[in-house]
């Protein structure tokens, strides 16, 4: 069998990652997959910054379930832009360009 390659392949997910999809190896596609899943049944989108949820919009709203891993998020982009979400709070959105960078900081 060939073994899976780029964002199929398999990958470590750390503890809060881990708990919250009920897996320790997943690839980055299926990642991305069960937290949109996740987003979208329970109505989490907003057209506005730290909005109230209204399932549409382009800002994900956190809430008790997804801030544990969207808090684990510091990174900086090849650009050199700063995702720094490691003091957000419950009811906080995210940009959903920013979800690359919080699955990136939720894996080993």
């Amino acid at each position: 069998m060939e073994e899976a390659k780029g964002l199929k392949k398999p990958v470590k997910l750390k503890n809060e990652l881990a708990k919250f999809l009920g897996a320790t190896e997943l690839p980055r596609t299926e990642i991305t997959k069960k937290l949109w899943d996740y987003i979208k049944a329970n109505k989490l989108q907003t057209k506005t910054e730290n909005g109230k949820p209204e399932n549409a919009g382009k800002f994900i709203v956190a809430d008790a379930s997804l801030l544990p891993i969207f808090k684990n998020t510091k990174s900086k982009s090849k650009s050199g832009k700063i995702t720094d979400l490691t003091n957000m709070k419950e009811g906080q959105t995210i940009d959903m360009m920013q979800m690359a960078a919080v699955v990136g900081a939720n894996i080993e």
